[in-house]
């Protein structure tokens, strides 16, 4: 088949797949069918839309065959209300159950990961899971190193972050910086990527509300993530590929408490023009 075709024996002709495409790759005249330019192959950043809007299945793409994009399913959807309480008891957990995760758990985790949204739809975030107790506790260790080095060398912003009083409870057996998580997913991708940072936080927070749905929690590694691209023997410890940069990293587990309230927040501030 050609890169982009459209079945006309079952097509709409409602100019939908031309309406959404990114690129603007397809033209559409009233009346008539949908034809890609033609540079479409070329100019195409594979991001699905023309075959998700297709409400005929008319629509033929090369790389991004029907068969393998399911249906969505309305009965799925979550109501206001369901989607207000998701986001609202949505927390950030630092106490976990002394239980693995299985790798076919989290394997599942970040395959629903990967559809969070990406620049130019470039999909160029790698992951790094680690497991291993020996290997997390020798990493809190690295960033207890760190955390001596902003003392010394960046007391004032050190203080402020109070650095200072989560390293006396590091040293006092405390695991501060990853919270005794049996798992930590780190995000990662070519430091010259300039699309990277950003691609990763949105994948990252996609990961810790899917882990709802799997009765996992997270929480971002704050000071994991502070010393990991600054401090070298934390760049060498976590030995990333050639050329790569930590984009975030997220501890993962078996929430040890539930909650059954959820806490107000400050009115946002909110400019209307």
């Amino acid at each position: 088949m050609n890169f982009i075709e459209v079945d006309r024996q079952t097509c709409k002709k409602d100019g939908a797949c031309s309406a959404v495409c990114p690129a603007k790759l397809i033209n559409f005249t009233k009346g008539e069918y949908p034809t890609p330019i033609a540079e479409a192959e070329e100019l195409c950043i594979r991001c699905g839309h023309c075959v998700a809007v297709c409400s005929s299945s008319s629509f033929l793409h090369a790389e991004m065959l029907m068969t393998r994009c399911p249906k969505v399913q309305p009965e799925l959807f979550l109501s206001t209300e369901q989607s207000e309480q998701f986001l609202r008891s949505r927390r950030s957990i630092r106490n976990y159950k002394e239980k693995a995760v299985p790798r076919e758990t989290l394997q599942k985790l970040i395959e629903a990961a990967r559809y969070a949204p990406t620049g130019h739809n470039s999909q160029s975030v790698e992951w790094l899971v680690l497991s291993d107790r020996d290997e997390l506790n020798n990493l809190c260790q690295i960033v207890g190193q760190w955390m001596r080095w902003m003392l010394a060398n960046m007391k004032e912003f050190a203080l402020s972050l109070h650095i200072d009083k989560a390293l006396e409870r590091l040293e006092e057996g405390e695991d501060v910086v990853l919270r005794g998580a049996p798992v930590l997913v780190v995000a990662h991708a070519l430091e010259d990527d300039p699309m990277a940072q950003t691609s990763s936080t949105i994948a990252l927070t996609y990961l810790e509300l899917a882990a709802t749905g799997m009765e996992l929690g997270g929480c971002w590694a704050g000071y994991f993530n502070a010393a990991v691209n600054t401090f070298p023997p934390m760049r060498k410890a976590l030995d990333l590929p050639e050329g790569h940069q930590c984009c975030g990293a997220m501890m993962m587990g078996y929430p040890k408490f539930r909650y059954y309230r959820m806490p107000e927040r400050k009115t946002p501030p909110i400019t209307w023009r």
